[in-house]
Parts: structure tokens; sequence; C-alpha cells
């Protein structure tokens, strides 16, 4: 290149002809080539991704308007400079036949080149990055830190946050974007709420996400399942149940139609109303039977038109309601620990006091840390076992609790099973009649979903009975639901 000819007379000077202008246009042209080519990607992805619109539709063009902001103030210092000025300006002339101009020009175009791969590169992995757990869990560190923590120790663990949340079709890929954009405001600004709540309204349907992993008309039959528990007592005694769930199926090739999920059976279709942001509360069922028989059941104080409220149908998500953020209650959280022997047993009390060091209220997780380790220290003192069972402790705490963001087992209902929450008992209460009160909701039969094969602890455990055995409280039978006491911390 050359500027050896002056400008011709009357010829105005270019005004971009400035570091900080050219440096504005290279991040413009930068910033375009990564939108095009994040929009293309994001349009062609399996799983539509909030984050990825994020960077496509805030971020890459944000340093849009940021190159062309640097080349408008470049170009107003030039003309500041120029002021009065005229004719001085070179013209830019090309000579490919002088060797200067052709090695110049071999530079501008390599440099480019690579500038483009470079960007191409950046914005690619930039986009998979975005798609990674890592991202969402930990970019937004103290919003999503309970929900990495409880998703990292789910049964979904390999499972990407977008494929559940998310999933396929352009109607989501919408609403991820919009999504998208609203948490980043949220975040920037501290407009998020504490805790987070869970997205029920949001989700999308079960048949479009979890059974495309879970086939619905699998046939399951009968699960074996065992519970160990420790009671709050002296000794810390053992109590274990060990019975069959009858999970059933909805393949009437491999086994009967059946057991606990009639509920998702092909062939059934299960609606309901709840009448709380939750959905613990429903007051009203229908049921269509497979000849098309419809039979409504409802509680006494509803009065209520069905049709004035939401008529939801059932899925896997009213039951399975925490697939992948699972918080264990304290009283789970120790029994299993001890069960596995990370706590040890024979220390005179300790289940109790165990619960009662993770229940108590913290505002930071370092003020907790430090009164369990306060709490336990003081209850078994000069006891050298207690200082394992203090850090064990202290990371169930971490794993469940998260104080800044008032996240736990409390704010959370679990609708598998009938322990701590209703559960079960939403609808199974013997509460939810027909209309001439003829027929009820089936109710507080522990062998409709479930045989007890046998429980206690020693020699009751090798008492078998594979007709099922009646339910043996410890301490007595009360005329109680479970989740009447049992709320997690008991």
């Amino acid at each position: 290149m050359s500027a050896d000819n002056p400008t011709p007379s009357g010829q105005q000077p270019s005004l971009l002809r400035n570091w900080l202008s050219l440096t504005g246009l290279v991040i413009v042209i930068g910033s375009l080539f990564s939108f095009f080519l994040l929009f293309l990607l994001d349009a062609m992805a399996t799983f539509s991704n909030p984050y990825v619109g994020i960077l496509t539709y805030i971020v890459t063009p944000g340093f849009t308007m940021m190159g062309l902001v640097l080349t408008i103030i470049g170009a107003l210092r030039e003309r500041r400079q120029l002021h009065g000025a005229r004719g001085l300006m070179p013209m830019v002339v090309i000579d490919l036949t002088r060797p200067r101009d052709r090695r110049v020009l071999g530079f501008f175009i390599g440099g480019s080149l690579i500038f483009l791969l470079l960007s191409a590169m950046g914005s690619y992995h930039t986009y998979h990055f975005t798609e990674s757990v890592q991202f969402c869990g930990q970019t937004c560190h103290t919003v999503m830190q309970p929900e990495l923590v409880t998703y990292q120790h789910g049964p979904h663990a390999r499972v990407s946050c977008t494929e559940c949340h998310i999933g396929p079709g352009a109607t989501w890929f919408v609403k991820a974007k919009i999504s998208g954009t609203y948490q980043l405001y949220a975040t920037a600004f501290d407009k998020y709420p504490r805790p987070i709540p869970t997205p029920i309204k949001n989700l999308r349907p079960a048949q479009e996400t979890c059974e495309q992993c879970h086939w619905p008309k699998k046939f399951v039959g009968n699960l074996e399942r065992t519970y160990n528990y420790f009671l709050g007592d002296e000794t810390n005694t053992p109590f274990t149940l060990s019975l069959l769930m009858k999970v059933g199926g909805a393949d009437p090739t491999h086994g009967p139609e059946g057991g606990i999920h009639w509920h998702m059976n092909v062939k059934n279709k299960v609606e309901y109303v709840a009448t709380d942001v939750a959905r613990q509360k429903i007051p009203w069922v229908r049921i269509v039977d497979p000849q098309g028989v419809v039979t409504e059941f409802r509680t006494k104080g509803f009065t209520n038109d069905p049709a004035s409220f939401t008529i939801r149908a059932m899925d896997c998500m009213d039951c399975h309601n925490r697939p992948a953020h699972k918080y264990q209650t304290p009283n789970d959280a120790v029994n299993l620990a001890i069960s596995l022997g990370h706590i040890d047993r024979t220390l005179p009390w300790i289940k109790t006091n165990a619960v009662y060091a993770l229940t108590r209220d913290f505002k930071t997780e370092t003020e907790a840390l430090q009164g369990i380790a306060t709490h336990l220290a003081e209850r078994y003192p000069n006891e050298p076992r207690i200082r394992p069972v203090i850090d064990v402790v202290q990371q169930l705490y971490r794993d469940n609790f998260f104080p800044e963001m008032k996240a736990s087992w409390k704010i959370y209902p679990d609708n598998i099973g009938h322990k701590n929450w209703p559960g079960c008992f939403r609808c199974h209460d013997g509460n939810h009649k027909t209309e001439d009160g003829k027929r009820t909701i089936k109710a507080n039969d522990c062998n409709a979903c479930h045989t007890i094969l046998a429980q206690g602890n020693g020699p009751e455990l090798l008492q078998l009975s594979p007709a099922g055995q009646a339910f043996k409280h410890p301490g007595g039978d009360y005329d109680l639901t479970c989740y009447d006491c049992h709320n997690g911390g008991l």
C-alpha cells in the first residue's frame, strides 16, 4: 500500500483512518460473524438452550454496539483534529506490482482468516459450554448452587439440564429464549426470589421429556426395597422395613396391567383439580376407564365447579416431582449415614443429636458448620469418636441445606410415598367420594401399593411373609397418617 500520491483537490479525507475506529470495526465484524454462527448452531440444535439465546441475542449484539460506539468516537475525534483542513489525508492506493503492497495485503488477508477462524472456534466452544451442567449451575453460583448440588447427588446426574427443562420443539425454543433473557436480568439486578420456586407451571408435560427415555408402557412388576431406620433413643435402635413395591405396568403382553403405574396406564385417564400452587391440595378427581365410564370424586367441602379451575391430566411429574433435585430430609440423611457406617451408632443418642444439629436455623453456611461442630462437641466432650461424626454431619448439611438461598427439604414437597409429605394421600385419604357417597378412592390399605415382607430388627427380619405383614409402628400404633408426625426432622 502506498500513501505517496496526495488526495485530489476537493476529496474528503477518511474519518475512519484511526486506530480507535479501526478497532471498533474489527469488533463489529467479529461480533456479527459470531452472531450468525451462534444463530445457525442454535437453530439446528436438537435441544434449545436459553443461555445460548443470551449469547446470541444479548451478548453478541452488545459487542456489536460497543464496536460501533468505538468507531463513531474515533471518527468524531478524527473529524475534530481535521476540522478546517482540506486535502491533508493521502489517498490509499494498492499496487500489487510493488512487493511491499503484496506483503501488506497478504498479512491482512492471513490475519483476517485467522481472526475469523478463532471467532468460529470460540463461538462453537462457547455454544457447547453453555449446554454444560457446569455453566447452568456455576455461572450464577449463589443462585443455582442448591439446584447444582442436589442435581449432582440425584438419579439424573448424567442427564443435561436442557433435556428436561427445555426439550425439543420450536415453541419451547422461543419460551427458552424469553426465560433466559429474564434470568439474566433477575440475576444481574438481584431480582430473583429466595428460594427459587419450582417451575411447576412452566414444566413441559412428561410425555414430551421424561418419556423420551422412560418407556411408559414398560412392565416393571414388583420391586424389592429395604429401608433402614434408627430410632431416636439412647441406643439408636435399628428398625428395618423390607417390602415389595407393586409398581406394575401397562404392557399386557408381559404382565397384568395395574400396580402403582395404573395411574399412568395408557388406557386410563386420571384428571384432577389442585387448589394450591404446589399441587398439594387436591379436592376433586375424575377417572375415565377403558370403557369410557366417567367417575368423579370430591372431598366434602369442595362444592365448586371444577371447570372454574385448571383441570390437569395426571402424568409422571405428579408423583415423581423431584426427579433430579432431591433434598434429603435430616432424618433420612442421618439414617443413611448410620446404616452405611459413616456415623458411629454406638454413640448414645447420636441419631437424635445429629438430626437436631441439622434442623437448627442458620443464616449462613459458615454459621451452620460452626454450630453443628459446637453442638456435637458439647454433647460428647472428651469423646474422640465424635470428630469424624462432625465431619459427616457437616457434609450432610452442605449437600442438603443452603441458608443463603433459604432452600432445604422444607420448601420442596416430595410426592413419592407418604412419610414426610401427603404424597399418595393427597387423593388416597379416604375423603374423596362420589356424589352418592357409595364409592371412595381406596385409602389406608398398605397392601394396595406394597407388601411388607419383614420388619423390625435381628431375628424378626428372618420371619419373611410372602403374603405380607401388617405394619407394626415402633412404639405403638397411632390413628394418624405418616406425615402427621413425620416432617423430615422426626
